[in-house]
Formats: structure tokens, sequence, C-alpha cells
């Protein structure tokens, strides 16, 4: 016997599937994810890359330099409340500690 599921219902679980890993997030969790936010507010971030590669015949140098800006950073948002922010809209809760309390966090 096959059972095959009704197009609407599968589409239904699929939307209902993909809500949920929209929901909120422990705490924790947010709190260490949104150190990052916090990070970029305090000042632009910039990237340099070198390497030297080879394809067996010709050897060639690789570079790259990338920089990036947050819109809190140009906005002047205090990174202390951008990390509050960020906690609560992914926990729905306030962080346990402030951001200059938070392990890892250098301003």
């Amino acid at each position: 016997m096959t059972v095959r599921a009704h197009p609407a219902l599968a589409a239904l679980l699929l939307m209902a599937t993909g809500l949920a890993a929209c929901g909120p997030v422990p705490v924790d969790q947010a709190e260490r994810s949104c150190l990052r936010d916090a990070r970029e507010a305090t000042a632009p971030r910039s990237q340099a890359v070198l390497g030297v590669g080879t394809d067996g015949d010709d050897v060639g140098v690789l570079a790259g330099f990338s920089v990036s800006v947050s819109s809190d950073y140009i906005t002047g948002r205090d990174p202390a409340v951008v990390f509050h922010d960020c906690v609560v809209r992914r926990s729905g809760q306030v962080p346990t500690r402030p951001l200059h309390q938070q392990p890892g966090y250098r301003s």
C-alpha cells in the first residue's frame, strides 16, 4: 500500500518546519551570537589575505582585502544597546548580563 500526501498538506508541513527554525533560541545561545553584532558596532572590520598557489606548472600569488562596516557603526549606535536589542529579538528575553560582562567581549 502506498501512502501519498495531499500537496497542500505537504506544503503546510514544509512551511511549519521552516517557521520552527525562526522561533526563539535560548538566551545563552542568543548572547553568544549577538556578540558579533556588538563588535561590528564598535568599528569597521577588515581582512587581508595573502597566499601562494601552484597548479603544478605555474606559481601564482593570491591576494585579497575586504572591509565591512555595519549600519549600527555608521549610525553611531551604542554596542551595548545593539547587543541587548539583538538578544531580546532572538530569544525573547533580556540578556543575563550586560555586554561588558560577557565572556570574550573586549571593546
